[in-house]
């Protein structure tokens, strides 16, 4: 059980709401995307083209990271919920694909920065030993977004626009996130000089930099398109409802949240560099094979998939915050969500490329192979679970 201060509590309770209205938002375009492709009459070449937009986000996000470092953690959190709100709403009323595209480009600049800064805060809040449950609990509110997208997309389904223009409440929820969630102490401690980006280059860095940014890249060729197009997949080949499509990511979201626990837990206990590597292997394993099976090996797969996935979100979150100085962890981690976007452009559009001439299954199947070696990157980083934070 992680032991929490007043002022820690705080940060958790307000992080955790940006976190929730973070996952609430990125969501509702994957669940909804059989529907948002029959109502613009796209096929999959087109959705991986909307992807690789989407994933272009993430280079508006390292400029306002490098905020976050040079002028703390609580308002750019607020800023990035207000952007991202502002842009859901906007989704609700776009007249074409490509009009969706730009909107949601917009919204995935803000919801990077969130998710990077808020894990940031956390990590550098919690206490030194419980660093890796901290950052699971974050991932279960994360869970608990998404969640409330997956219960509430049956109940209006196809019409997905009532979805984007729920995300507008987030609008409501900055001005209370600017106001009441607490400034990093670790942050306030820290003496700022010179740039972030400057830093991350410097020699005792830049290694960590190009490891955790090759990782993320070579994972993304493969998560990218396979999360993007799930419910495609599960709608147009497998034939499944969208309440059977919802019932399998409840029993997959309920496996993920008891994982997000084990790998806070396993990651405190056992360290980030063993637990890391194999979990992060095992998704690439489970997602891939989850598309190259038939419906029983797609459910089973899939469950497997957000087990894995979700038990090596808490150890990776800790240890790609932990390996990086204060003055520069907000930017670390912008810097890696571009590098994801490297390789989600790269694999979105092998998809829609190779898909033409094969099974969509096989297609995502493949990508697993880049997917797994990236995995194996992780055993080039350096151990450090209890060492106090760099600054």
């Amino acid at each position: 059980m992680v032991e929490l201060d007043a002022l820690q509590r705080r940060t958790l309770i307000w992080a955790g709401l940006a976190v929730v209205l973070t996952a609430f938002d990125g969501s509702v375009l994957v669940l909804a995307l059989p529907a948002i492709a029959g109502d613009f009459h796209a096929r999959v070449p087109a959705l991986s083209n909307l992807g690789s937009v989407l994933a272009l986000g993430s280079i508006g996000a390292l400029p306002l990271a490098t905020l976050a470092d040079r002028f703390g953690r609580r308002r750019l959190i607020a800023v990035g919920v207000a952007g991202f709100s502002v842009a859901n709403f906007a989704s609700a009323f776009a007249p074409s694909l490509e009009a969706l595209a730009l909107l949601r480009l917009v919204a995935v600049c803000f919801e990077v920065l969130v998710g990077g800064v808020a894990t940031a805060l956390i990590v550098e809040e919690a206490p030194p030993g419980r660093r890796g449950q901290a950052v699971s609990v974050l991932a279960v509110l994360s869970g608990i977004g998404t969640g409330i997208t997956v219960l509430a997309y049956p109940v209006v389904a196809p019409h997905w626009r009532y979805l984007f223009l729920a995300g507008g409440v987030g609008l409501l929820a900055a001005p209370m996130i600017w106001t009441r969630l607490p400034e990093g102490r670790v942050w306030l401690g820290v003496r700022l000089s010179g740039s972030a980006l400057r830093l991350l280059i410097a020699p005792a860095w830049r290694r960590r930099l190009i490891v955790i940014a090759a990782t993320t890249a070579l994972l993304a060729v493969l998560l990218e398109p396979a999360g993007l197009l799930f419910t495609l997949f599960a709608s147009q080949v497998l034939h499944l409802s969208p309440a059977a499509i919802s019932e399998l990511i409840i029993a997959s979201g309920v496996a993920g949240a008891a994982s997000y626990v084990a790998g806070g837990f396993l990651s405190d206990r056992f360290g980030r560099r063993v637990p890391g590597t194999a979990l992060t292997g095992a998704t690439a394993v489970a997602a891939s094979l989850s598309f190259a099976t038939g419906t029983p090996g797609f459910v089973a797969g899939n469950v497997l998939w957000s087990s894995f996935a979700s038990a090596a979100t808490p150890v990776l979150g800790a240890w790609s915050a932990e390996l990086f100085p204060t003055r520069a962890r907000a930017t670390a981690e912008a810097l890696s969500s571009l590098a994801a976007a490297a390789g989600s452009v790269a694999g979105l559009q092998a998809v829609g490329l190779l898909s033409q001439s094969m099974s969509l299954g096989t297609t995502l199947g493949l990508t697993g192979v880049v997917a797994f070696l990236g995995a194996l990157l992780l055993l080039l980083l350096p151990e450090t679970r209890g060492a106090p934070l760099p600054d």
